[in-house]
């Protein structure tokens, strides 16, 4: 099975504690596959905005406005792969 993380066996284990994935789970489509995706990163930024504030390196605001705008994205995903159409 092919990895979705880089080659570089130094970073491997790096990349997959910063970026874990699951596996999709539901009814395959490639568009659901494809909004699953969408869906963990949306997740993992969230997290990472959420630290980053809670460290103070941003405002709250400021993480709102992101999120804000990451969810605004999410939402334009859903609509372009026509999630929930059915």
């Amino acid at each position: 099975m092919a990895s979705s993380y880089p080659s570089d066996k130094g970073s491997d284990s790096k990349y997959r504690y910063f970026y874990p994935r699951s596996r999709y789970k539901g009814k395959f489509t490639p568009e659901n596959l494809a909004f699953n995706a969408n869906i963990q990163e949306f997740g993992h930024k969230i997290s990472f905005i959420c630290a980053l504030e809670t460290s103070g390196k941003i405002s709250s605001l400021q993480a709102y406005k992101d999120i804000k705008n990451l969810w605004k994205q999410l939402k334009k995903s859903k609509k372009h792969l026509n999630i929930g159409h059915n």
